[in-house]
């Protein structure tokens, strides 16, 4: 392991820019063979990581670099979908004799699940329970490596890239203030009565339904959809457990479409929704299915495929919050999962899950463009990463500049350093940093 990278890495504050939010510097303290860039970006309507490939070659390769060296791999390999024309172009372009080269995916969904995408490069299985460093690779995110080469470069993450789009004026691609809130990114797309509208924070498929317009978007934000309160996605978001628990019992017809979907089923898993919804269904007790729910990526790819409009992946969710809070957790297995002989017929193409979820009519570009934002207050989550929150550094009233150190990780915890995204004056110190810009 390279230190120095680890290190620049570590203070800058990167993170995982997509899902969770792993600390990057905990990630390259590995060793590993391959680097896989996962720019699928499969989830429909987003359009920031084929954009940014586009955009920044240089920069995002300079980040792939330093990882390869970090962690000791030999080749990078960056997977992206066959349609992204122009970054597949632009990468071209500035790869040249580096040890790097890229992997053209079908048009798929979820082909940017972590596990699916090891697959289609390596043709290796991550283990049930397992990380891709088990079999050899380290994946990371676009903007992770977009972040990266700026790390190198002394420059922490004090914002985000992310697409507003859905029943919007104008949607687009823009690089925020991390904090800024909702409301005002809403704002900067058109959006100007947000009565009778949803918004749905990440892809329609993995994303969630937003409460409070006020709360902010973080490091990990990635997308921002509006959609009518009637539309079909939010009422399905908008049902309770309970409901879909009483729906199940009525509905649930045990024909096994949701196990036969299944992207970890079909890679050799032992995830089998169906059975786990028999399951919930007679409310067995001690089941040791419920154990699989931990295999499950939340992709709602049986969501698409149920006939009886059920959601497994709610289901699964719920059950590894309460599995958690139990002490139990994902258990690591030593077999060699073998991929499903029918895997390869039974992908879903993006149109027509995009059709499928009526999504259609949002379907188009959101181009990224600079825009100016002069924040007058952000409020900074401490927590923005996998792990424990970060501990502040600063105090009421203390005056900070763009890219100051507001909070640190522990050095024997899980965590990253969070950082200013506007110069200003600390108003509060919570589980999350106000700052609100000066007047003059």
């Amino acid at each position: 392991m390279n230190k120095k990278i680890a290190e620049a890495i570590k203070k800058a504050g990167v993170v995982g820019a997509g899902g969770a939010g792993f600390p990057t510097h905990i990630k390259v303290q590995g060793t590993a063979n391959w680097v896989i860039v996962n720019g699928a970006e499969c989830e429909p309507l987003l359009r920031v990581d084929q954009q940014l490939l586009a955009k920044y070659p240089a920069q995002i390769l300079k980040g792939l670099e330093a990882i390869l060296l970090a962690v000791g791999a030999t080749k990078g390999i960056i997977a992206l979908k066959g349609k992204y024309t122009k970054a597949i172009d632009a990468l071209k372009r500035k790869i040249g004799t580096k040890p790097i080269e890229l992997f053209i995916l079908d048009d798929f969904y979820p082909a940017g699940d972590e596990q699916v995408t090891v697959y289609e490069v390596l043709k290796k299985v991550v283990p049930e329970g397992g990380i891709p460093l088990k079999v050899g690779c380290v994946v990371v995110n676009v903007e992770t490596l977009y972040n990266v080469a700026r790390a190198l470069d002394g420059v922490p993450v004090t914002t985000t890239f992310l697409t507003v789009t859905g029943e919007v004026p104008k949607a687009f691609t823009s690089e925020l203030p991390v904090g800024l809130s909702i409301r005002e990114c809403l704002t900067l797309a058109g959006v100007k009565d947000t009565r009778n509208k949803a918004v749905i924070e990440g892809g329609p498929m993995m994303g969630s339904l937003i409460d409070n317009l006020d709360s902010p978007i973080t490091k990990t934000t990635k997308g921002l959809i509006v959609l009518p309160e009637e539309h079909p996605l939010v009422i399905q978001k908008r049902l309770g457990f309970a409901y879909q628990l009483k729906r199940s019992k009525a509905a649930c017809i045990q024909c096994s479409f949701c196990t036969e979907i299944c992207p970890r089923h079909l890679l050799g898993h032992s995830l089998e929704p169906h059975k786990i919804m028999r399951a919930l269904n007679y409310l067995e007790p001690g089941q040791e299915v419920f154990k699989s729910a931990f295999l499950c990526s939340e992709c709602g790819a049986c969501e698409y495929i149920c006939p009886m409009g059920l959601s497994p992946r709610e289901a699964n969710a719920l059950l590894k919050q309460e599995l958690g809070k139990k002490g139990l957790k994902a258990q690591a297995s030593t077999n060699d999962p073998v991929p499903r002989p029918m895997r390869e017929y039974k992908k879903i193409p993006s149109k027509r899950l995009i059709m499928r979820f009526a999504l259609s009519g949002y379907d188009r570009p959101a181009p990224l463009v600079e825009l100016k934002v002069k924040a007058s207050r952000v409020a900074i989550p401490l927590k923005q990463h996998l792990g424990s929150p970060a501990r502040a550094k600063v105090k009421l009233g203390d005056k900070v500049q763009v890219g100051d150190l507001l909070a640190a990780c522990e050095e024997v915890k899980l965590g990253a350093d969070v950082h200013a995204s506007i110069s200003g004056v600390v108003k509060e110190v919570s589980d999350r940093i106000v700052i609100e810009a000066e007047t003059r």
